[in-house]
C-alpha cells in the first residue's frame, strides 16, 4: 500500500492503524450536541488522498449506538479516491435516537481502505445449475 496523505482540520488524536486490525478509528472534530431524531453531519476532522483504485468504507464503531444513541444515516459510508480536495473533510451522517452529547475527539466510527470492484459483465441465464440453500434467511436453521 502506498502512503496516504492526510490533512487535519481539528486538534484531535492522529489516526493510526492498530497492529492486527483492518479497521481504523475516526474521531469527532468538535463537541456535538444532537436532539432526538435530529440529523447532523458530524465532522471527523480529516481529509485524505486515497491511492488510485482504492476507496474507504466508513461504518459506526460497535459501541457508538450503545454510548451515544446515534445511528449512521446511510448505514454505510463510501469515500472514493476523487474526494481528496483541501476542503473535502470526512463526515459521519448521524441520526440521534435520544438527546445526546458527543465530546470532541470521541472515537465515533471506523474505516478501512479497499480496492475498488473490477468491471463486471453480467450474463443472463435461465438456470444457474446450483443446489438451493432453502431460501432467504435459512443459514443456521438446520
Amino acid at each position: 500500500m502506498e502512503n496516504i496523505k492526510i490533512k487535519y482540520f481539528a486538534d484531535i488524536d492522529p489516526i493510526e492503524q492498530k497492529e492486527g486490525s483492518d479497521w481504523i478509528d475516526l474521531r469527532t472534530a468538535e463537541d456535538t450536541y444532537m436532539y432526538m431524531l435530529a440529523y447532523h453531519h458530524i465532522p471527523l476532522g480529516v481529509a485524505m488522498e486515497l491511492p488510485e483504485g482504492y476507496e474507504a468504507v466508513v461504518i459506526p464503531r460497535s459501541s457508538t449506538f450503545k454510548n451515544w444513541s446515534i445511528i449512521q444515516a446511510n448505514s454505510c459510508g463510501l469515500i472514493d479516491e476523487s474526494y481528496c480536495g483541501d476542503n473535502d473533510q470526512w463526515m459521519f451522517p448521524a441520526i440521534a435516537l435520544r438527546d445526546t452529547f458527543i465530546p470532541k475527539n470521541t472515537r465515533i466510527c471506523q474505516f478501512r481502505i479497499q480496492k475498488k470492484q473490477p468491471k463486471i459483465n453480467f450474463e443472463t441465464v435461465e438456470v444457474l445449475g446450483n443446489k438451493d440453500r432453502k431460501g432467504f434467511g435459512s443459514t443456521g436453521t438446520e
